[in-house]
């Protein structure tokens, strides 16, 4: 492994950026997405070769490309690290992009800003596989920061559309919350390892775990708690966790094919990936650990409530993704770091399915994105309906499909876990497993199955999307049916090698490994646990209320108003961050425009000292007669007082 391949392979998607960027209104629409399609290709098809040379030839690389800045002792520079864990996501990024890169040229051919959005799509890719790639902090930062910048400018793609530019912004204000905690956890890495070299500060990581720190006085904090907290903070906003997970509902806004890429693969998973990467400074704080578990489990069951009332098509899948990143994150917090990356990449391949098939489903429908005026569509887009019938079943956990594998695993893991609040969190999976049955398949049966509620008077019925969005449906649908059987290598095996630290005593995945006896076992096992009977009585439920007695979720949301309402202010975050944080925000601004600046500055120093001149002047000129005798009265009454002064 070399370093021309890698820069290859990361500056491939940036080359393709530029060209569709500032050269896109030259060279037209159709040489714009081949280069920029031609460019995540090529960091695909790179991506797959280097996952052969780390897991069949045992390859790995962690070397400094250039150094960006000398400051004293500290470096800081752009370096590679490529392992098992950085090659799986490369592998993933660069597919599911490549995946959206092709349904892009049929969902926004009829677009003004067709150039730019691949520009930015393939931006995007680069972005996160600097991120992936990065051997050091300030790299990590750089492409931490340089995905939030993209999915700004990708949610607001639509700058004329007033709601798709207050959700760039909230995305934008919101995960700068997160990111000056990350910040400051990197501060916090420097100023105890000195480095920000990835291998120089997990070597030292024992030795920080042993100092404390007073953040009040006479109080003792663990150093390493902090740290890790404050690392998290920033995975909190970027992969939207409890309570920064405020923005990414919102970024539907934007167009389907960025809601695959930003939800699937790429910037919710980055601070699965950062937690996973950092698991060597983890692991010495319990502490940090029961945070992420607990904010995981709240995540992953209170966010699959709201999925359960939403009735955009969009929105449904969003809050699905919610919940599924509070998954990842309690395998995170359960020291199943294998498992939590194993989820997510099989999440990335059948989530990414599931927004294409809906904006497969969207395009048919003339941009309608009600669920309640769909139905009936499964004779018109059979594709569409058994690629989305895969991607929901993967998942619900369906024994043998992907999603089924990583997910038990999970639940599994945070079984055998023995941190504080694993039990809280074996409940919260647990209720999940039935939650996301729920509205995965009162999302499919009420836009696939029953009667038509769509208006067809017009006689524009609708049809299956082209090829260019077909195929990459299908394409998908095929990992998120075989993706699971690596359980055994990449879960219990040790596939991820050094990339992935677990002290002995937190390793509850090699407790459950005991166990594992092949992937067909797995399948037979978990179809009598208790996640198995709780997702099919999730579509049972979810069969019976919307195909059988489909007036009876009127009923009960008319029974059950208040908590109908709760759900529908989304526990009221929404209204608490415009009433305290953008309602404070104005009010302080307000004092600061009426007394600071109108009061202190242009009252009190501006006019101020102009009517002080003035006052000064009035004074003065009442001295300025203009008569002989009063200037030879001021003289002499002068000069009788000089004499006066030096005489006495």
């Amino acid at each position: 492994m070399n370093q021309t391949l890698l820069l290859t392979l990361a500056l491939a998607p940036l080359v393709g950026s530029i060209i569709a960027g500032f050269f896109g209104n030259k060279i037209g629409n159709t040489w714009s997405h081949r280069a920029a399609v031609a460019g995540v290709a090529t960091a695909f098809a790179l991506s797959v070769w280097v996952l052969k040379l780390v897991v069949v030839d045992g390859e790995s690389y962690n070397q400094q490309v250039y150094q960006w800045l000398q400051a004293g002792t500290l470096s800081l520079e752009v370096g590679f690290m490529v392992d098992a864990l950085t090659a799986m996501m490369m592998v993933v990024v660069t597919f599911v992009s490549l995946m959206v890169h092709v349904y892009t040229i049929a969902y926004m051919r009829d677009d003004d800003g067709y150039t730019r959005f691949f520009s930015y799509i393939s931006l995007f890719t680069f972005s996160m596989l600097m991120l992936v790639m990065a051997n050091n902090f300030m790299q990590l930062f750089f492409g931490w920061e340089a995905v939030g910048l993209v999915s700004y400018l990708l949610i607001g793609f639509w700058y004329k559309k007033p709601t798709a530019i207050y959700a760039n912004l909230k995305a934008f204000l919101v995960n700068r919350v997160g990111d000056f905690g990350f910040l400051l956890g990197i501060a916090g890495v420097l100023m105890y390892a000195g480095s920000l070299d990835y291998v120089t500060v997990f070597a030292q990581a024992p030795a920080i775990a042993e100092q404390t720190t007073q953040l009040f006085a006479g109080h003792d904090w663990s150093v390493m708690t902090i740290i890790c907290i404050l690392l998290f903070i920033g995975a909190m906003g970027k992969s939207a966790q409890v309570p920064l997970h405020v923005w990414l509902p919102d970024s539907m806004e934007g167009p389907t094919p960025i809601s695959a890429l930003i939800h699937a693969a790429t910037m919710v998973t980055a601070g699965i990936f950062m937690v996973t990467r950092m698991s060597p400074l983890f692991e010495f704080s319990e502490t940090a650990l029961s945070f992420v578990l607990v904010i995981g489990a709240i995540t992953a069951l209170f966010m699959g409530f709201l999925g359960l009332i939403q009735n955009d098509i969009k929105r449904v899948i969003a809050y699905s993704t919610l919940s599924q990143l509070g998954y990842m994150t309690v395998a995170l917090g359960a020291s199943a770091y294998a498992s939590g990356v194993f989820h997510l990449m099989t999440h990335a391949f059948f989530k990414a399915l599931l927004f294409l098939g809906a904006g497969s489903v969207i395009m048919a429908m003339h941009h309608q994105q009600d669920i309640r005026k769909m139905g009936g569509l499964k004779k018109y887009m059979p594709i569409t309906y058994w690629t989305a019938l895969i991607g929901s079943l993967a998942l619900i956990g369906f024994p043998g499909l992907a999603g089924f594998f990583s997910k038990d695993s999970i639940i599994e893991a945070v079984h055998a876990s023995q941190i504080a609040g694993s039990g809280f969190a074996y409940f919260a999976v647990l209720a999940g497993v039935f939650i996301t049955a729920l509205y995965s398949f009162r999302l499919f049966f009420l836009v696939f199955h029953g009667k038509e509620r769509f208006d067809t008077q017009n006689g524009h019925l609708p049809h299956e999307s082209p090829a260019t969005v077909t195929v990459p449906l299908i394409l998908l649908a095929i990992p998120s049916v075989i993706a699971g059987y690596l359980i055994g290598d990449m879960v219990f095996g040790d596939f991820f090698g050094s990339a992935i630290f677990v002290l002995p005593e937190h390793d509850v995945l090699k407790h459950v490994g005991e166990e594992f006896h092949g992937a067909f076992s797995f399948v037979l096992h978990g179809m009598s646990q208790l996640p198995f009977l709780l997702a099919m009585a999730g579509i049972a439920t979810a069969y019976y209320l919307y195909m059988v007695r489909v007036d009876l979720p009127a009923k009960i949301q008319q029974r059950f108003q208040w908590l109908h309402r709760i759900l529908e202010n989304k526990y009221g975050f929404d209204s608490f961050n415009q009433i305290v944080f953008a309602g404070g925000s104005r009010m302080i601004g307000q004092l600061l425009w009426k007394v600071g600046d109108q009061k202190i500055i242009d009252g009190a120093v501006v006019n101020g000292t102009a009517k002080t001149v003035g006052a000064i002047s009035k004074l003065v000129r009442q001295m300025q007669s203009g008569y002989l005798y009063h200037y030879a009265f001021a003289m002499i009454v002068g000069l009788y007082v000089l004499l006066t002064y030096f005489v006495v």
